[in-house]
């Protein structure tokens, strides 16, 4: 497998001038992305810089009130019809990772692809088990979720995700819940997924996943796009006065 850098062709997600209001609180400002298919994307930023918005916005978890989103050519809009045609296409993991308590990870991983994609059960655990095992949890399949560790059970809600065959995956901090030890086990798996080419959006603070893996890195702060770079760039050669404070805090933490 290769990373992938330089080779998308094609667009995956564009956002277009796009505003987001909390009341008086203006969450995004003017936000202008563009996300080529197979680029790896991470966003980072302090709390609260909007980073986290955006990346809902995208499969309108969150609604956007001014600008346009684009989604593998299909535009964000009230349509229900659309929008469920646009989820399909588009894959989410959280900081936590919404798995259903009372299901086994096998049964999580196929609940949707039956009753949303209309695929046949035997077909779907076949594809759920591949999943598991690209994620290394396969032994783990007739568990419940709550017999899992953090770490496996966040990789269990990255093959639910794949199982609907999505072209874009979105990751909101996916290691924000986890202790330090199982944080890597999620990388490491995400890292797998870039290199197989997957077009990712990733919110995260990990900066060194975001040296090995990320075609492009933004930073955010105030509901702006601050700076766009590679990672060299980024992180060598920072512009932004805000952007080179964050990275210091951040050095200094480590």
């Amino acid at each position: 497998m290769t990373n992938g850098r330089n080779s998308a062709s094609g667009i995956a997600v564009t956002l277009a001038g796009v505003n987001k209001w909390y009341g008086a609180f203006h969450a995004l400002k003017d936000i202008d992305l563009v996300v080529r298919r197979g680029e790896k994307v991470v966003v980072c930023g302090p709390s609260g810089s909007g980073k986290s918005t955006m990346i809902r916005c995208i499969n309108r978890l969150e609604t956007h009130q001014q600008g346009r989103i684009t989604v593998t050519g299909m535009e964000l809009t009230d349509d229900p019809q659309r929008m469920r045609q646009i989820r399909r296409k588009v894959g989410m993991v959280f900081q936590q990772f919404n798995l259903f308590p009372h299901l086994s990870i096998l049964e999580n991983c196929t609940v949707a692809p039956v009753w949303v994609l209309g695929r046949a059960r035997r077909e779907s655990e076949e594809r759920a088990m591949h999943f598991l095992d690209t994620v290394r949890i396969a032994d783990q399949a007739r568990k419940y979720p709550g017999q899992l560790s953090g770490g496996q059970q966040q990789r269990a809600a990255i093959a639910r995700a794949l199982c609907m065959d999505p072209e874009i995956m979105l990751f909101d901090e996916p290691t924000s819940a986890l202790d330090p030890e199982m944080i890597n086990e999620v990388l490491a798996t995400m890292v797998e997924l870039a290199e197989a080419g997957m077009t990712m959006v990733c919110v995260t603070h990990e900066m060194n996943f975001a040296r090995q893996v990320a075609d492009r890195v933004i930073f955010m702060d105030h509901g702006e796009i601050r700076e766009s770079a590679e990672p060299d760039e980024f992180f060598d050669a920072p512009r932004d006065p805000r952007l080179r404070k964050f990275l210091d805090q951040i050095i200094r933490a480590d």
